[in-house]
């Protein structure tokens, strides 16, 4: 079991560890300079969406779709289908309001009211849970700590969880026990978790568990299902996975507040849609390129 868990639990004790440090250090930093500290994060997190997203996009089409003109197209349809039914499908589950509300009830029981935690999560308002002051809304103001909690909480979790080496990682730490790229990935999250922690507070600490149930169940999913999946859904599933991390970095930067976690069922549908369409026209997707 440790060569298929070996690489999460090394990532969980670097995000714990770089949290702890954030969270020593954050007494010490002054609100601005959190502020740009948190900005730059999420202009890291731009960057690191669009490298999974769009690159990732560009090398599948030219890999798989040498001489057809519209295999982009195809593939970014699947993209959309996925993205677009896997949103309808965490909306109908509640998914961003059920992990926001599992950081208020973390954050509730470290002390503070459990209803008005998840008061202040609620309503929030649409440009981010850090845009409240206490001359906006005076009763809300005295509670800014407990939405501020979830959204470290959240936030912290979709930026560990979502990518490709993420995904690659566990693949390979479960599938044939090399935790190689989990490594790579724990050593940029432990200085990650650092700077979210400073930003954001405690919540960023707490998403070791979503790290530790998330990866960890991807890697025993890829031990049980190893080589199952063909190449170009894990490509689709990144590309997807992308698109998250840019809503993501919206919600860093306060430039919307879109429920990301809605959003998380589309990572795992590309496998889905490619089947049901190489059903219907086979060799429309999968071209053995």
């Amino acid at each position: 079991m440790w060569n298929i868990l070996n690489g999460t639990i090394v990532n969980v004790l670097t995000v714990a560890v770089g949290s702890g440090a954030g969270l020593l250090l954050s007494a010490r930093i002054p609100d601005r300079y959190q502020q740009i500290i948190l900005n730059c994060l999420g202009l890291v997190t731009i960057t690191l969406g669009i490298d999974a997203s769009v690159l990732v996009m560009s090398e599948t089409a030219r890999r798989y779709g040498e001489g057809i003109p519209t295999y982009g197209a195809r593939l970014a349809m699947v993209t959309v289908g996925s993205l677009i039914v896997g949103a309808m499908l965490g909306t109908a589950l509640r998914l961003h309001d059920r992990i926001e509300g599992l950081g208020c009830l973390i954050h509730s029981r470290l002390g503070a009211s459990g209803h008005d935690a998840r008061q202040v999560a609620m309503a929030a308002p649409q440009r981010g849970t850090n845009a409240i002051s206490a001359t906006e809304s005076p009763q809300l103001a005295g509670r800014a700590p407990a939405g501020r909690f979830a959204e470290g909480f959240l936030s912290a979790s979709v930026i560990f969880c979502v990518g490709p080496l993420t995904l690659l990682g566990c693949l390979q730490n479960g599938g044939h026990g090399n935790p190689s790229l989990l490594y790579i990935k724990s050593f940029l999250d432990g200085f990650c978790s650092m700077a979210l922690a400073a930003s954001l507070g405690a919540g960023v600490f707490f998403s070791v568990v979503t790290v530790l149930v998330f990866q960890g169940g991807l890697a025993l999913a890829a031990w049980r299902f190893a080589g199952m999946l063909p190449d170009l859904s894990l490509q689709l599933m990144n590309v997807v996975g992308g698109v998250v991390l840019l809503a993501t970095a919206l919600m860093i930067l306060n430039i919307k507040k879109i429920p990301v976690a809605d959003l998380l069922p589309g990572i795992f549908l590309p496998p889905v849609v490619i089947w049901l369409v190489e059903r219907i026209s086979p060799g429309i997707l999968l071209t053995g390129g």
